[in-house]
């Protein structure tokens, strides 16, 4: 959905559109600009994803500042994370100052004042997740903030945002949209609980959400011909047996499941390229073209050649 586009506002009235807008999607501010506000251009969008809330902002040169007073003034308090698709952020929360750039994640308790800048103008991408769906302490959530770069998460969040970004639109309007965010939310919680360092609640969230952590991690990595239940398990610390336990009681078989992604990834591409079948095998992890086809004719009722040859083109 759009929320602001200046380019349709008269030029001065951008400034206070801005404005308007930051406090329609929740996050009343100050808003101080970088150039005269009839230069000023900002693009805002936003997705719902259920429990979830995916915000993308482009805009010149600004500098946001949350006060007590505007923190009282909006409704649920809700927490943010955050990366630059360009540009680098200034932020400041609670004595903690961050430069946001490039694989950078930063962590925002909107219920508390804060600031954020990107002097020479920038694209910021923003997951929202309200109190109540998130289900951690506020200390958890304030201790996080000064340690998400440390977290071993960071890349896997950064990487699932970028691509929930990047495919918005048609997510957010499919009907599995509102499990995916519940998925995400999940994947912010455990990222929250890591990068506080919080012992009490570590072991809890990191077993409910390894099955939600697996399958981001899986979704990045299918044409990678070494991934293994054992490899699965390794990079998530726990034992191969704790992960087969976790997807039987989530009522999945893992190696079923992989099996059924990479199926799926090479059957779309395979109507969208005219590559050669065992390169499409072996681009999405299988390492035998043959048993790829059996998989694949098993799976679709035909070969991968005749789908192929049949598939309309994209």
């Amino acid at each position: 959905m759009l929320i602001l586009d200046t380019t349709d506002v008269p030029r001065a009235d951008r400034g206070e559109a801005f404005a308007a807008a930051m406090q329609q999607s929740g996050a009343s501010c100050r808003v101080e600009y970088r150039q005269p506000q009839d230069e000023m251009a900002v693009r805002m969008q936003a997705w719902s994803y259920g429990p979830a809330t995916l915000m993308a902002t482009d805009a010149t040169g600004f500098r946001l500042t949350r006060t007590a007073t505007h923190v009282r003034r909006d409704g649920e308090p809700v927490v943010g994370l955050s990366f630059q698709a360009r540009g680098c952020g200034e932020f400041a929360q609670f004595g903690h100052e961050q430069l946001v750039r490039g694989p950078d994640l930063m962590l925002i308790d909107m219920g508390a004042p804060y600031s954020f800048g990107c002097a020479l103008g920038g694209g910021a991408r923003v997951l929202l997740v309200s109190y109540d769906e998130l289900d951690l302490p506020l200390d958890v959530v304030r201790a996080g903030g000064p340690g998400i770069g440390a977290s071993p998460l960071r890349r896997l969040l950064r990487t699932h945002l970028e691509r929930l970004v990047a495919t918005a639109p048609q997510t957010s309007a499919d009907d599995g949209a509102s499990a995916l965010g519940a998925a995400t939310v999940d994947l912010v919680r455990a990222l929250a609980v890591s990068a506080a360092a919080d012992d009490r609640l570590r072991a809890t969230v990191r077993d409910g959400t390894l099955v939600t952590r697996v399958r981001a991690y899986v979704s990045q990595r299918l044409g990678d011909p070494g991934l293994s239940p054992e490899s699965i398990a390794a990079a998530h610390a726990v034992s191969v047996r704790q992960l087969y336990k976790a997807f039987s009681e989530a009522g999945l078989s893992l190696e079923q499941w992989v099996i059924g992604l990479r199926l799926e990834a090479a059957r779309a591409e395979l109507a969208r390229q005219r590559r050669s079948i065992a390169a499409v095998a072996h681009s999405h992890g299988f390492v035998d073209a043959s048993h790829f086809s059996r998989r694949f004719k098993a799976t679709y009722g035909m070969t991968p050649r005749d789908y192929q040859r049949t598939a309309p083109t994209a």
